[in-house]
This record gives C-alpha cells, structure tokens and sequence, in this order.
C-alpha cells in the first residue's frame, strides 16, 4: 500500500536520495506524479517523480534509462539521480518551466506565426535527435514540450518518455516490423491516421502528431476537438473519422501552405522511411525569412508579459508563465 506522499511528508521531511526534500505536488505525467523538490545542499530546485513501487506495471526505471540514453541532448532534461526510497521508485531532475500548453492558455490559446515557426525548428530538431538514438516518443503533445528556466528559458524540452519504443536495433539497424491491431497509444487528438487504423507506430507517425501540434497552435483547436460520445472508444472512433474525413487542404486553409507541405509530406512516408528532418525544418524557416522575422527567441509570452507588467498585472503578481514556473505542472 503507497500512502500519498503528502501524508508521509505531515509525519515527517521527505528526505530522497539523502539529499534532496520532497515539496509539494506540481504535476503528473503518463506515469506517476511529479514533486518539487530542493537539493538541501546547493539549494538548487529540482523535480522529483515518484511510482509507487507496487505498481502494475513499473515504469519509472524504464524511462529513466531513456533519460540516460538521451543525456547530453540539446533539449533533453537532465537527471540527477534515480533509486528507491521507502515504498516508491523515484527519479530526481532538473525542474523545467511552462509546457507549451499552459503557455497556450497563458496566450488565451492563439500564437502568431512567428512563435509557432519558432518552436517548431526546435520541436523538429529534438525529433530528429530522439529517432537518430533509436526510438520514438509516441506521445507528441504541447504538454510533452517544456521551456527552460532562466537562461535556458528560450530552449523547448521534450519530456515524458513513459510511452517512447525502440524502432530499430541500435547495433544492426533493423526496423521494427510492420504490425496492425495495434490498440491507440499516445493521446488521440494528436495521434497520426495510421495509429488510429491500428498501425504499428514508426518515425512517421510523430512527424504527423508534430503536424497538428502546429496545426492546433496556428488555429486555437481542431475540428476533431469537443466530440461527445458515450464511451472512450466511440470518442476515438469520433476522433478517428472526423480526423480521416478532414483533408489536409482544408485544415490548413487560411495558413502559409508549408503546414499543408509539412502534413502531406509526414502523410506520404512509407513505414520505415526515414523522414528528411533537414528538409522540413528548412521548409519552414524559408517561410520564417520571407516573413521578415528575426530569430530572437521572442516568443508571444515574452511580449505577453511585458505587457502585462508594463499594465502593472504581471510580473510579482504571478501573472507571467515564468514568475513562479513551479506552480505551472510539469507533466514528466
């Protein structure tokens, strides 16, 4: 039996790892629940996930081997210890800012054109650094992206590696074999036609998920949002059809025609196929410089808060997305 943290942290301070204090619950994630914490020997804040050991099916050793297979990528959060404390595993990490989706809301769920080129050159790059270390993350979402804090608070992370597979073997290369039946994983408003039909997932299929991501950021939703249905599987079938049914021109209709180029080009990949990283990121920053704009990590929020600072409603109000970047969850 895993008491809540909380309850266990009344009796006592939650010390992991000897030295880092449990604080307070910022979050969950597709696997476990996220903590801030303190190294009580630097005073640095960290994030701390915890699973309780019990558990059905463990997950939290695997992804943190992922972590470390991924360390030292552009991007990639960086983890500081993972062991077992009492009755939970726990991975102890580098504490990240906003995801995209609370920054979303933050922009009342509209972003220029500018912010989102800007994040996809940086969406696209960790992909191909992801698929170039063998696997894929099967979980592209705004809340799967985090920016930085501080200085690194321009750079997009990509978190969340609870659903990530090997694709092919790392010593011969082999490709994963083409499968069907295959039950969703991943979150449904994102996921490509293929997962949908059953498929076996490959590199294609986060390229197509990134597709809508930018998709969902340049129109504020999908038309495959807001669908009711009585039970979760006839609102994946809803999803399913509605997403089948709506042609790549038409979801893309009143937006510059690389979003269109970058889907029917994700659409087009054959299973295995490894998609062209530089070509697409090159797609749109050709876009980026016909449209005059500089790369100068200025993003909506940035501007958002001057704003609102200079209005007197930000900044020690809490107002902007990076003020108190802790009380933003972090979805690990």
């Amino acid at each position: 039996m895993c008491y809540h943290p909380k309850e266990v942290a009344c009796v006592m301070e939650l010390r992991v790892g000897g030295r880092f204090r449990l604080g307070r619950k910022i979050g969950s994630g597709s696997f476990g629940d996220i903590y801030l914490g303190e190294n009580v020997q630097t005073q640095e804040e960290v994030a701390i996930k915890l699973e309780c050991v019990k558990t059905k099916h463990p997950q939290l050793h695997i992804e943190s081997r992922l972590y470390k297979i991924m360390s030292g990528g552009i991007g990639i959060p960086q983890v500081k210890w993972v062991g077992q404390e009492g009755e939970y595993n726990v991975m102890v990490m580098e504490l990240l800012g906003p995801s995209l989706e609370d920054l979303f809301n933050f922009c009342s769920r509209k972003f220029s054109l500018k912010t989102v080129l800007l994040l996809a050159d940086q969406m696209l790059s960790r992909l191909d650094f992801i698929h170039n270390k063998d696997f894929i993350h099967r979980d592209i979402k705004p809340d799967n992206f985090l920016m930085g804090l501080g200085k690194k608070g321009n750079l997009v992370y990509i978190i969340d590696f609870g659903l990530a597979k090997k694709y092919r073997d790392s010593r011969t290369q082999y490709h994963i074999p083409y499968r069907e039946h295959k039950n969703l994983t991943g979150t449904a408003r994102y996921a490509s036609v293929n997962t949908h039909l059953g498929v076996e997932q490959s590199r294609r299929d986060d390229m197509e998920s990134l597709g809508y991501v930018f998709m969902y950021f340049n129109r504020g939703s999908l038309p495959w949002q807001g669908l009711k249905a009585a039970t979760k599987r006839q609102k994946y079938d809803k999803i399913s059809e509605k997403k089948m049914s709506t042609p790549v021109h038409e979801l893309c209709m009143g937006f510059p025609d690389a979003f269109a180029s970058y889907l029917s080009y994700c659409k087009k990949l054959s299973f295995e196929e490894a998609p062209d990283y530089g070509y697409v990121r090159q797609m749109f920053r050709s876009l980026f410089q016909r449209c005059n704009f500089t790369y100068d990590y200025v993003y909506d929020w940035n501007l958002l808060k001057l704003a609102k600072n200079h209005g007197g409603s930000g900044g020690a109000t809490g107002a902007g997305p990076s003020a108190a970047p802790h009380l933003l969850h972090q979805h690990h």
